[in-house]
């Protein structure tokens, strides 16, 4: 499978290094590891030219955009988009063993309906099936947490809408005080095995010989839940995820009493950031260049950053729609 949000260490384990929470020692987690192929499509749907409300922002349709689309999505007055359900917080079920969908992706989608003023037929599919199920005509886009790179960008093109590497998450109050990357030395640190969060915490110990401090004491679990419960326990000091994980643990977990985020300014999208796009069919000429400019005036009209916020991962948020970003 390809890589999906981060830079690649392997494929599985990149996406096991998502970061979801699973039930352990009293914890509400989520776990983000399955996916329901050719599943029954959310029921989001776009109002027509009626306005909508996503995050507690209003959505209002606008004509020009919608004239913009290609005349096959116009007639069709729908958007069929791919997504690899659950993957919190970009997607997930809103009960487990439900249909209906809910998460970051899911709800940018609506917006983009909205502003476009056509349904979303928002539907899942296993992640390795999404781009072939794109080429084969069989979803106009796919808005799932992908990477953007230059290998995909030859079969689709990408709108992208977050970037996004590891962050660092800590327990509440962040007893270590740390604020970098350079603040594990040190300390135990915990990280899925064989995901690219651990590979970090290895090349960090350079910087730690480097700057005279003393290694980080790495700890690898089987799953990245693991890690969560080794923090809470106090077993470690800090855990390695993906930053828009760590974020929507820290935000939702105990009602955001249990885990604080480490939000290292000089990383903003998180350690080694790639940009995340929605990849787009290139079959519907000009369909990404009128998307582009949907994302741009949700980004200006604030409803974009409510997004985000409501997920608790504003940190992952850019201030400009840009086209296929990712320069290797």
């Amino acid at each position: 499978m390809p890589p999906h949000l981060r830079t690649p260490s392997s494929a599985a384990s990149a996406r096991r290094a998502a970061g979801a929470v699973a039930l352990a020692a009293g914890l509400a987690f989520v776990t983000a590891c399955g996916s329901g192929d050719d599943a029954d499509a959310g029921s989001a749907k776009g109002k027509g030219d009626a306005p909508m409300t996503v995050a507690g922002a209003t959505v209002e349709k606008d004509e020009a955009l919608h004239d913009a689309l290609p005349a096959a999505i116009r007639d069709a007055g729908t958007l069929r988009v791919a997504s690899d359900v659950p993957y919190p917080p970009f997607e997930m079920f809103v009960q487990e063993g439900g249909k209906e969908i809910t998460g970051l992706d899911y709800d940018l989608a609506q917006a983009l309906g909205g502003k476009l003023g056509v349904d979303i037929a928002f539907t899942p599919q296993k992640f390795d099936g999404i781009i072939p199920a794109i080429q084969a005509g069989k979803f106009d886009l796919a808005i799932s947490a992908m990477t953007d790179n230059k290998q995909r960008q030859k079969v689709v093109d990408f709108v992208d809408y977050s970037v996004s590497g590891t962050g660092i998450l800590v327990r509440e109050g962040n007893p270590e005080k740390v604020t970098t990357a350079l603040d594990l030395c040190g300390l135990k640190v915990a990280a899925q095995a064989a995901t690219n969060q651990a590979d970090f915490v290895k090349e960090q110990q350079a910087e730690c010989s480097g700057a005279g401090k003393p290694k980080i004491e790495l700890q690898t679990y089987p799953k990245d839940s693991d890690t969560q419960l080794a923090v809470s326990s106090g077993k470690a000091d800090a855990a390695v995820i993906t930053k828009p994980a760590a974020g929507y643990i820290a935000k939702t977990v105990g009602d955001g009493s249990t885990f604080d985020l480490v939000d290292d300014p000089a990383a903003k999208g998180g350690y080694n950031a790639s940009p995340n796009g929605i990849a787009v069919s290139k079959k519907h000429a000009g369909l990404a260049d009128t998307l582009q400019k949907a994302l741009q005036q949700l980004m200006d009209e604030g409803t974009y950053k409510k997004i985000l916020d409501k997920y608790g991962v504003a940190s992952i948020g850019l201030d400009k729609a840009t086209k296929n970003a990712a320069v290797d």
